[in-house]
């Protein structure tokens, strides 16, 4: 099996899109980090809305945006690249205007504007990870998508940082810090679009002996346990501040150096360990990691049991394993999926898995907050159990005939699309 064991800087740019690619990226970040950890905080204090009607409008426009993921994974499907996703970064523009011209009180404006938002953020995963499986192949492939992860949360994290440090300005800082938000996608879709790559639309490839289409891959088992999966990346946000809050009495700060050392380690540690895990095949990776985060929950659950002064510290200790664990899972898992689909349905393969993704993700906060107020073992031991049964479906889930044959051995004769191809 293929193994990357160097990390090569520029030829690591040249796979995740090349350097202009990269600057969208870091731009687009930058913006989403402004804005999105504080949306709750815009629909409450500018808009003078409840924080129950914030909350639902924002869940509803979550929920009703992964609606656009079939459409998302045609208009892949047919070719297009870059342009799929400097439309996911217009279409955050549209939302940004929306939010700015919502009177106070509007709810039902602003929950437009966080659909739109939310249409953006859906799409645009699937887009990039198609973009770059067109350009990279093998095992660079996957570190490229690593790498393209750490981008993403090195700017959303320093965007968070600059907004916090503007939020003392009160609501003028929150319009101005949307006004800019909106700038920045308009500024990261311009420079997606003037990438200008597109594949060639591959044609329906045949079985192997037969004269049948190959059908796209089920993997009902990988979809299914990635909504389980995805529930680790809420667990800093949402899980771990309200078990330290409500059942450790821990004071805010722990939340935050948590949620902080996630963002740090994601950030430095999501290539050297994809890199790290290339020796393996990707699906016995994906199935460490759903251990690795399960091993995690039952770890908070025996730190939480430690009650005050040694319960923080020690779920602090604890959430550095699972955030090894949610880098494993984020490293390996749309890189299988980007293996296991033939080329004429990547767009639309990869639109289910993160339809399933944002389901997970749209789910989860209600699922954790459901459970917590029964205490340590209703939450950790139901999360680790859903989460090993999970990874065992990975485990054993077998892969279809010609599944798991690299993208460009896929295209019918036909040279895949290379760095040298688009740029002339």
């Amino acid at each position: 099996m293929a193994t990357t064991t160097k990390i090569r800087p520029r030829a690591l740019v040249r796979a995740s899109g090349g350097p202009r690619y990269a600057v969208a990226l870091t731009v687009d970040a930058l913006g989403t980090g402004l804005l999105r950890p504080f949306l709750l905080l815009y629909g409450v204090t500018v808009l003078r809305l409840s924080a129950p009607a914030t909350g639902i409008a924002m869940t509803v426009g979550v929920v009703v945006g992964l609606g656009c993921m079939p459409a998302v994974g045609r208009w892949l499907d047919r070719g297009a690249r870059s342009a799929v996703v400097a439309a996911s970064m217009l279409v955050r523009v549209v939302g940004v205007a929306l939010l700015l011209a919502t009177p106070a009180g509007h709810v039902w404006l602003f929950g437009a504007a966080a659909l739109f938002l939310s249409i953006g953020n859906q799409a645009w995963p699937a887009a990039h990870a198609a973009l770059v499986a067109t350009v990279a192949h093998g095992r660079e492939r996957d570190t490229a998508l690593a790498g393209g992860r750490a981008l993403r949360n090195a700017g959303m994290g320093a965007g968070a940082l600059l907004a916090t440090a503007c939020l003392a300005g009160g609501t003028s800082a929150l319009q101005a810090l949307a006004a800019v938000t909106g700038l920045a996608y308009l500024t990261a879709a311009a420079l997606a679009w003037s990438v200008h790559l597109r594949a060639h639309p591959a044609a329906t490839p045949a079985k192997d002996g037969e004269s049948g289409p190959v059908p796209a891959p089920r993997m009902r088992a990988l979809l299914a346990a990635n909504v389980f999966y995805a529930f680790c990346l809420n667990v800093p946000e949402i899980a771990l501040p309200l078990v330290l809050m409500t059942q450790l009495d821990a004071s805010p700060v722990w939340s935050a150096a948590i949620f902080v050392a996630n963002t740090v380690l994601v950030v430095t540690l999501q290539v050297p360990v994809t890199v790290l895990m290339s020796r393996f095949s990707r699906r016995t990776v994906l199935a460490l990691a759903g251990v690795v985060l399960a091993a995690s929950y039952v770890g908070f659950l025996a730190a939480t049991s430690l009650g005050h002064g040694w319960g923080a510290p020690a779920v602090a200790a604890v959430s550095v394993v699972c955030t090894v664990g949610e880098i494993i899972y984020a490293g390996s898992a749309t890189a299988l999926v980007t293996v296991l689909a033939p080329a004429h349905v990547l767009g639309r393969t990869l639109a289910r898995f993160e339809l399933s993704t944002g389901f997970g993700l749209a789910v989860s906060p209600a699922v954790i907050t459901a459970l917590a107020p029964h205490g340590p073992a209703a939450l950790w031991g139901s999360l680790a159990t859903a989460t090993l049964l999970s990874a065992g479906a990975v485990a054993t889930e077998k892969d279809q005939p010609g599944e798991g044959r690299p993208l460009s051995a896929k295209l019918l004769g036909r040279k895949p699309v290379t760095w040298a191809d688009w740029t002339g």
